[in-house]
């Protein structure tokens, strides 16, 4: 049974029996016969079969609600058992926006690896709101985020300090200038990240000073991640708001350079994300490390 709820739970939340078969590493037969076995069981549909897409049906989203509550409860046995006997093993699900999937987290996940080497850590990469949406649905343990959206289920922890600097390529005509003004700013070609990340809202407050939203900018693109950003900067003349801590390589290396904003500065917390009022002992953990590894006190 506790397999079948695992296969259960695996096409709900990918809506295919292909990529549950991938991931479970069996037959994609082997998961129909188990959603078929939970079918009979329980006298109900779980899904809905169009063609190739699946939809969970009311049935299913409330055994998929009970599905959750079961593994998490088995986490946390794992996790408490293990401890009576002072080893620490178990599932850590955590999910980093972009910006700090690539460049903020991977050190600290390392450091707690080298620990604890019997958690096992998933990481999942989305942006802010893809994130939070993850925490809510019980998806993820942990969330680390670039921005925070006030969700009141949510509890938000600051860990690291960021600033968002304008940065384009090293050879561009703009660094002549000494100082960038409102009429620059306005004249610009920008590339921005897509609806839903964190660095948005950030963007957004730190121009209030020139009176400017953003949709006054002229944005040529929107790209999912500061990796594709970066790379478009260096092959155009565009420019790109991008957190300090992405940037450091291309300094050094003399590809990109930051344009100084007269009288702008735009500073940010990444955010360590949970629910409002659970504590989990692994989680609690990990949250201890991050801070820990940035020297951050509350």
């Amino acid at each position: 049974m506790d397999f079948r709820l695992k296969v259960f739970l695996t096409v709900a939340n990918r809506l295919s029996f292909t990529k549950a078969a991938g991931e479970l590493f069996i037959t994609q037969p082997a998961v129909s016969k188990h959603i078929h076995e939970l079918e009979e069981e329980y006298k109900i549909k779980l899904f809905e079969r169009s063609g190739s897409k699946i939809a969970v049906t009311a049935a299913g989203k409330l055994l998929l609600q009970h599905t959750k509550k079961i593994f998490e409860i088995y986490r946390d046995i794992d996790f408490d058992m293990s401890a009576l006997i002072h080893e620490q093993r178990g599932l850590l699900r955590v999910g980093a926006s972009t910006t700090l999937s690539q460049y903020i987290i991977p050190p600290v996940l390392a450091r707690f690896h080298q620990k604890l080497k019997d958690v096992k850590v998933t990481l999942r990469n989305g942006n802010t709101e893809q994130i939070e949406k993850a925490l809510l649905a019980q998806e993820i343990e942990v969330g680390i985020v670039e921005g925070q959206l006030k969700n009141k289920g949510i509890k938000y922890t600051p860990f690291l300090k960021d600033e968002l600097v304008l940065v384009c390529k090293a050879n561009h005509a703009l660094l002549d200038k000494k100082e960038i003004t409102k009429s620059d700013l306005l004249q610009m070609q920008f590339l921005m990240r897509e609806q839903g990340s964190g660095t948005l809202e950030v963007i957004e407050y730190g121009l209030k000073p020139f009176a400017i939203t953003l949709d006054q900018l002229q944005i040529e693109m929107q790209l999912g991640s500061t990796e594709s950003i970066k790379s478009y900067l260096l092959n155009s003349n565009c420019v790109a708001f991008v957190s300090i801590h992405a940037i450091n390589k291309e300094l050094v290396n003399n590809e990109l350079a930051i344009l100084d904003i007269k009288n702008v500065t735009i500073n940010r917390n990444f955010y360590i994300i949970t629910l409002q009022g659970k504590s989990v002992a692994l989680s609690d953990l990990f949250i201890r490390n991050i801070l820990d590894h940035y020297n951050f006190r509350l």
